[in-house]
């Protein structure tokens, strides 16, 4: 009996070392990874001469927290977060809509060639952006759509995304068919079946997938910078690069972190508030099968 409490307690010291040993290393990578973060919203609290200051501060005295105004009001940011929102919204419904239907497609169709396609599709993943940059560009020059939104929202009706595609097929393929053999007993149409049966059995992975394209949306940068030429045309991110300066301009750090600390708040508040979602539709795509 001595001897089994003395080998019980002897696993659960090693297990609380193991643990402990655990949560330092948890700890410490989380503090290096969110350094950036920090010096983020300590450079957007400084003045432009303390940036330079050394040794550097992590907390600003004083905390300048007018330069959150003074960055808002130095360019038409409001007309810049409207822009955004308007390419989001649009890019992440056209995205969902068009992928979830090619994702059913594969999921639950037999025709000529379906793995050969769906293989080529997944290749795709590939191919460096860069390598269609100039050839996509012709395209919508071709078609009169430069300075416009529309090569902005219009390539997400494409299903553009193969990653994307590749979850949605694999929860579509973890729901049980005796849900559409149901359905096709009753008499529901094919556009019921989809709508009411099969896209609530996947709601985690698209509110993962939403997470996803509205940060890809409304963080990007090049796609605005090379279609859009209007200033009032302008995203989030393009009204950031002017505190970048020019040649007889210096760059406003502080302004600029100001506007990218803004852009990173509804991707963090997005992600926290769907966190459950996110990490089911994550986890559970990679086991259904």
């Amino acid at each position: 009996m001595g001897n089994s409490i003395a080998v019980f307690q002897s696993k659960r010291k090693r297990r609380i070392l193991v643990d402990i040993i655990v949560y330092i290393v948890l700890v410490s990578i989380s503090v290096i990874v969110l350094i950036p973060l920090f010096w983020m919203i300590s450079t957007a609290l400084k003045s432009n001469a303390d940036i330079y200051a050394w040794p550097p501060e992590w907390i600003p005295r004083p905390a300048h927290w007018e330069n959150f105004r003074n960055a808002w009001n130095a360019m038409p940011f409001n007309t810049y977060l409207l822009n955004s929102l308007f390419i989001v919204v649009l890019g992440v419904v056209a995205e969902i809509i068009s992928e979830t239907v090619v994702a059913y497609g594969f999921a639950r169709y037999n025709f000529p060639g379906k793995n050969i396609i769906f293989v080529i599709l997944l290749s795709t993943m590939m191919l460096p952006a860069h390598v269609t940059l100039i050839p996509t560009y012709i395209i919508w020059n071709r078609l009169g759509l430069l300075g416009e939104f529309d090569p902005l929202v219009l390539r997400a009706w494409t299903a553009w995304g193969p990653f994307y595609i590749f979850l949605m097929r694999q929860f579509f393929m973890g729901v049980p068919k005796e849900l559409d053999d149901a359905a096709d007993i009753d008499g529901a149409p094919l556009a019921q079946k989809f709508l009411k049966i099969m896209l609530p059995q996947i709601r985690p992975i698209i509110i993962a997938i939403s997470i996803f394209a509205f940060r890809g949306y409304f963080n990007e940068f090049q796609g605005p910078l090379i279609y859009l030429s209007d200033k009032q045309k302008y995203t989030m991110t393009l009204g950031m690069y002017f505190f970048m300066g020019g040649v007889n301009e210096a760059p406003k750090w502080n302004y600029l972190m100001v506007i990218a600390l803004i852009i990173t708040l509804p991707s963090l508040i997005l992600y926290f508030s769907a966190q459950k979602y996110f990490i089911e539709g994550i986890t559970f795509s990679g086991i259904k099968n």
